[in-house]
């Protein structure tokens, strides 16, 4: 794990993502205080998908409600 400043971070940012995209750890480091890691994302949690939106709308049960006469009242 590799130790990087802040300023390093902002200067040399394309470099560090580049290592990072090779498997590279930084830990970022303000003043000699570590305040943060950078490290590439686990392919675990890349993977992971959000659930289909459409499919979610589909199962909400209908109102039966004309949502444009509501928004059209809310706009009065």
């Amino acid at each position: 794990m590799e130790r990087a400043s802040v300023r390093d971070l902002h200067l040399k940012t394309s470099a560090l993502i580049k290592n990072v995209v090779q498997g590279q750890t930084y830990v970022i480091e303000s003043r000699g205080v570590p305040v943060a890691e950078l490290r590439p994302i686990s392919a675990r949690r890349a993977s992971t998908k959000l659930p289909d939106r459409e499919a979610f709308i589909r199962k909400l049960p209908r109102t039966g409600t004309d949502i444009g006469k509501i928004l059209e009242e809310d706009r009065l």
